[in-house]
């Protein structure tokens, strides 16, 4: 099966941790593994006009309300908002 090639509206939006993300930068299609910075990186690509939503939720086979809860968390936890499990707070 032919990777779709997927038409970017910009070159690079700035990521997560404050780096350029591009195209190239973004989780591959075949993740099964969600992790924080996964997660964020699609939302800052969705957000910043890097891809589409219809183009995110396609590659990543997400659905639109699964997309959008990430992004709500985001907004209102920021990224320790899209832990998918409780996790020990950390200790200095």
């Amino acid at each position: 099966m032919a990777e779709k090639t997927y038409r970017a509206r910009v070159r690079y939006v700035i990521g997560p941790d404050g780096s350029p993300l591009t195209i190239s930068d973004l989780p591959s299609p075949n993740t099964k593994r969600w992790v924080i910075r996964r997660k964020a990186e699609v939302v800052a690509a969705v957000r910043g006009g890097l891809l589409s939503l219809a183009d995110a939720c396609e590659r990543y086979k997400l659905t639109v309300d699964e997309f959008l809860s990430w992004q709500r968390s985001i907004d209102r936890h920021g990224l320790p908002g899209l832990r998918a499990t409780r996790i020990q707070d950390y200790r200095n």
